[in-house]
């Protein structure tokens, strides 16, 4: 198994993982909040999709339970996370103040 950050990339942005499944129905109502979060924050805010049916042992790693799920990571740790279908405010909450301290 590659490492985790082979597979996401190494930056010095927060990355946030979005944990999915083609069989999970919230999962895929969420995937156009995600796109417009990653359009709208590319300069602070590098955002990655992990489908846990190709990539067990990635959401297994960062203990995802439940799909949707989000994971901040921030010098390689989980500075934050969401589980279960979120709005885009809370998600923005989430990120508001980690953002910040990059801008």
């Amino acid at each position: 198994m590659p490492g985790l950050f082979v597979v996401f990339g190494m930056d010095d942005r927060p990355l946030l993982v979005f944990f999915t499944s083609q069989r999970s129905g919230p999962a895929r109502r969420m995937e156009s909040l995600l796109a417009h979060i990653a359009r709208k924050e590319r300069e602070h805010l590098d955002v990655k999709r992990v489908d846990v049916d190709e990539r067990p042992e990635i959401a297994a790693r960062f203990r995802v339970g439940e799909v949707p799920a989000l994971r901040l990571i921030k010098g390689r740790r989980v500075i934050a996370a969401l589980d279960g279908r979120v709005t885009t405010p809370r998600i923005e909450e989430m990120l508001d103040s980690h953002l910040r301290a990059v801008a």
